[in-house]
């Protein structure tokens, strides 16, 4: 009877603690690594191609990178685009907020997001160890426009 409450409380326990490790707010690509792209090199580097994922091509869009938080206002680049995902150099363990500025008929949206790329080193997971670049895709597509 004690043996049964007991394994009761330590399978609660686990299943609590499977669901607090699967919905925290820790961003799950960190952990994954492809060995085989670009993603992973052996060399150690200090730049890194930062991904802009816009809306579906056609519609001119401006797109303004920002050193820091947007409130500092240190414009880093800043173009025009009517592609659905641009890549820019930016430098790697920096913070950069990234704006597009959506003109339709009805009106202009922003869409404002920022990213802090950064690299680890990574032994065990590849078969060489190497530097994974991770963080560095920015989603700027507009959810709602009315």
């Amino acid at each position: 009877m004690v043996l049964k409450k007991s394994m009761k409380i330590i399978c609660k326990s686990l299943i609590f603690l499977l669901l607090v490790l699967c919905f925290s707010c820790e961003k799950l690509p960190y952990y994954l690594v492809n060995c085989d792209g670009n993603d992973c090199t052996v060399n150690k580097p200090y730049n890194t191609e930062l991904e802009i994922k816009l809306e579906k091509d056609g519609d001119v869009v401006l797109v303004n990178i920002y050193e820091g938080i947007l409130e500092d206002n240190t414009l880093y680049d800043s173009f025009l685009t009517k592609s659905s995902s641009v890549t820019r150099t930016v430098a790697l363990n920096k913070t950069y907020t990234v704006t597009a500025t959506y003109f339709y008929r009805e009106g202009t949206y922003i869409a404002v997001n920022s990213v802090t790329p950064s690299v680890r080193y990574v032994r065990d997971m590849c078969e060489d160890p190497c530097y994974h670049v991770y963080d560095k895709v920015v989603n700027l597509k507009l959810k709602y426009t009315k």
